[in-house]
């Protein structure tokens, strides 16, 4: 007997480890012929904020070749689209780079924001949160840093 339950533990063990093995690890499997696609929501009105999505941009073009970014700004976030904003130089090297920067047309409205008022470098849509469900329904994955 104690034979039997030695035989089906060293079974069971290595079927739980062979098991183990075939799960996914942390890293996301993607496809090679699918282009990875961000759409990066900036709401808040800190430049810290700005700067870390900036950074979850640049890092993810750096880490996923090719990939379609494109970071969305409205209400509070509208700042960091304005000419004199303190990432400004940042916000014109990003989409020098091929990183989409939009700006929301109902806040500029709301805040009387002219487009001299705004970053030469940047794209309008008449609604920022629209402008990001439709990525959403797209394909883009969504964050908010």
């Amino acid at each position: 007997m104690k034979f039997m339950n030695k035989l089906m533990g060293a079974v069971l063990g290595s079927a739980m480890v062979l098991g183990a093995m075939a799960l996914p690890t942390t890293a996301v499997a993607r496809d090679a012929l699918v282009t990875p696609k961000l759409v990066i929501q900036v709401s808040d009105s800190d430049p810290a904020y700005w700067n870390l999505a900036l950074n979850n941009a640049k890092n993810v073009q750096k880490d996923l070749k090719g990939a379609v970014i494109e970071i969305v700004a409205y209400g509070p976030g509208i700042g960091m689209l304005k000419a004199d904003s303190v990432v400004a130089n940042r916000i014109s090297e990003m989409a020098d780079s091929g990183i989409k920067m939009v700006a929301c047309g109902n806040t500029m409205r709301g805040q009387k924001l002219v487009k001299e008022d705004m970053n030469a470098s940047i794209n309008y849509v008449q609604a920022g949160v629209v402008e990001i469900m439709d990525r959403q329904a797209d394909g883009y994955s969504y964050i908010r840093p």
